[in-house]
């Protein structure tokens, strides 16, 4: 069964499963907020480009994170997603690698229009960002290994993202869904996602009363069953069951703070044997 512990390596916090990395040679990882050098209000480890932050301090956040992975050498081959709220996943290929890599000085853009990037290919370490939303990292290991990360909100949440995510991974590795182990990281909790009854009705009508609780809505739930419901196990999806909202000294939160940064879902095959 997946599972996330708590890492620190040169002053950056991120959730990681250290036996995946040790036994198949792949890496993910959900960042914290702290130990960049972006001011407030998107202070401090800001990952996004597109928030309003200064460029140069995205920069060198994603360097800093990088290097805290270990994964620092590749840093110009880090791959990203224009991120729209959609349900399209896509799958990265050689032409795609470094798009969106750097927020200033860069020409290659982020992959656009789509919120899941999947790849097989080795040294290629994909990042979304998140403040909120359901950030989930999908991986195989065999035939072929393969990772995904998948941005949902509530929209994609509903239309079934976190479900193609895994088909095309799926694809991508030559596996069966059943094979597929997922994460899922932080995000704003039940407690604090008050929606509208309209809306509501709609997840209970496609997913049931389960992610439902007094006019709000748990779309980690909503993320696990879509998973399930294409074949993902319930014991193979991992839930970090922590509430963006709840802890804003750790994670960003538009709906808590309004104007702030991007924490960041970060998964790479690392190169070399298993």
């Amino acid at each position: 069964m997946p599972a996330l512990s708590t890492r620190t390596a040169d002053g950056i916090t991120v959730l990681t499963d250290d036996d995946l990395r040790s036994g198949s040679g792949i890496l993910v990882a959900f960042t914290e907020r702290t130990g960049g050098c972006s001011s407030a209000p998107f202070a401090t480890l800001n990952l996004a480009a597109h928030v309003g932050d200064d460029p140069d301090a995205v920069d060198a956040n994603r360097a800093s994170a990088m290097g805290s992975l270990g994964i620092g050498g590749v840093r110009d081959r880090l791959t990203m997603a224009q991120q729209v709220h959609g349900t399209s996943v896509v799958e990265v290929g050689s032409s795609d690698v470094g798009a969106g890599a750097f927020a200033s000085g860069g020409t290659a853009l982020p992959v656009a229009g789509v919120d899941g990037l999947v790849t097989v290919l080795e040294a290629v370490p994909l990042l979304l960002c998140f403040a909120d939303c359901v950030p989930v990292v999908l991986v195989a290991t065999a035939p072929r290994r393969a990772v995904a990360v998948v941005h949902a909100g509530w929209r994609g949440a509903l239309g079934g993202i976190a479900a193609e995510g895994a088909r095309r991974l799926a694809l991508a590795a030559g596996c069966d869904t059943s094979a597929i182990s997922a994460y899922v990281g932080p995000h704003i909790g039940v407690c604090h996602y008050e929606v509208d009854a309209a809306l509501l009705s709609q997840f209970v009508d496609t997913f049931g009363t389960i992610v439902a609780a007094q006019g709000r809505l748990d779309l980690g739930v909503v993320v696990s069953e879509s998973l399930n419901g294409v074949g993902v196990p319930i014991s193979s999806v991992c839930r970090a069951g922590i509430c963006t909202a709840e802890r804003t000294d750790a994670f960003f939160s538009y709906r808590a703070e309004g104007l702030t940064g991007r924490h960041g879902a970060v998964a790479c095959i690392l190169e070399g044997p298993r």
